[in-house]
């Protein structure tokens, strides 16, 4: 059965049954009516004894007034019925109208939920226990959409403060060759690398814009198809053996062999790409890097773990925070735009796994588990 099935076929909680509150308002409007319903007849039955206990004459104003009464008593009956029903709807319908300005009322703060807590009567105190978790959430929710709007809007700051530096290098020693054409080979061969370095730095930053205003402006979507996973992780891991011959680390690879999942290559490849470069930029130097990828019964699981500084715990918490980075410093050529496991976690999810972090012992280990085919 598919995730979508399921969802549909899941009943909403409170959908079909009524409320404790709703429950008490209908009893007690059932209750209400059925006394009426009594009172009236017990009401005529008591007014029937009394005529009962006295011989009437015709002359007596009273027998005349109860006489008349008799003759009229389908009028003055559904009288009585139509007043009684009047002040009982209003009755039954003042008390639900109360508590429906109330709830109006706490809609309106939840509108825009400050530190205030909402106040209901006693008898909607669960209603107004759940509408105050409702509002500690949404001002949660604020504070965390002002936390990431601040960390872009500094993060595009510092990128952009970034941009002059390699641009102001570019352009110099690009000028200087132009203006200097007795440089020796080696001096040129020397800056046109300088040169090249810097305009590749630029490209990196240019690229994390470009990262930035994707991830705010589009939505992600999977195109699924079988893919083997352990010939991807083998693959984009041998793309990286340059860079890890700059710090002199090293794999340790224990791929399940011919691991088959249904995923979206293109956006998974990212995953595996971004913790992989994470794993290998935070690494300390000469250590090696575990890749682990194992299937089972119904998921399929892989473990990217280096050796290097350990993550404290308040930060772990946000390590899948959009514009999030570890290293706040900008000066860093491996710093990235804080947007890396923030998109990872939001492709994993989309693929229906879980996405997880841990760090302990100069260690970090990043998990990534997967639904599998059977």
């Amino acid at each position: 059965m598919s995730k979508l099935s399921k969802r549909k076929g899941k009943r909403s909680p409170g959908k079909g049954r009524h409320s404790q509150i709703s429950q008490q308002i209908l009893m007690q409007y059932i209750l209400s009516v059925l006394g009426m319903i009594a009172g009236f007849f017990l009401l005529f039955f008591l007014g029937w004894l009394f005529c009962r206990l006295f011989i009437w004459q015709a002359y007596d104003p009273l027998y005349r007034f109860l006489k008349a009464m008799e003759n009229t008593i389908v009028f003055w009956g559904s009288a009585v019925i139509l007043v009684g029903m009047f002040l009982l709807a209003y009755r039954s319908l003042s008390k639900p109208l109360a508590y429906l300005d109330e709830v109006i009322a706490a809609a309106e703060q939840l509108a825009h939920p400050d530190e205030t807590p909402i106040q209901l009567s006693s008898a909607m105190a669960s209603v107004q226990d759940e509408l105050n978790v409702v509002r500690e959430g949404a001002l949660r929710s604020a504070i965390y959409a002002r936390e990431a709007e601040q960390r872009k809007n500094d993060l595009i700051v510092y990128l952009a403060h970034d941009l002059k530096t390699p641009l102001t290098s570019v352009i110099g020693y690009l000028t200087l060759l132009r203006d200097e054409p007795q440089l020796s080979p080696e001096m040129r061969a020397k800056y046109t690398g300088i040169a090249l370095e810097k305009a590749e730095r630029l490209e990196t930053l240019i690229n994390e814009f470009f990262e930035i205003t994707r991830f705010s402006l589009s939505q992600l979507t999977l195109q699924e198809e079988s893919v083997n996973l352990t010939r991807m992780l083998e693959q984009i891991t041998f793309e990286f053996q340059p860079a890890l011959a700059d710090k002199e680390l090293s794999w340790n690879l224990s791929l399940a062999p011919d691991v088959v999942g249904l995923c979206d290559p293109d956006k998974l490849e990212r995953v595996f790409d971004n913790l992989l470069r994470n794993a290998i930029n935070y690494s300390y130097h000469g250590t090696a890097i575990q890749v682990s990828l194992e299937k089972f019964h119904s998921s399929i699981v892989v473990t990217i773990k280096n050796r290097g500084q350990t993550i404290p715990p308040e930060k772990l918490e946000r390590i899948f925070e959009q514009f999030f980075r570890l290293d706040s410093s900008r000066s860093s050529a491996s710093g990235g735009a804080g947007l890396g496991l923030a998109i990872a976690k939001e492709i994993v999810e989309l693929h229906g796994g879980t996405i997880r972090a841990e760090s302990a012992d100069e260690s970090v280990a990043f998990t990534v588990t997967l639904p599998a085919d059977s």
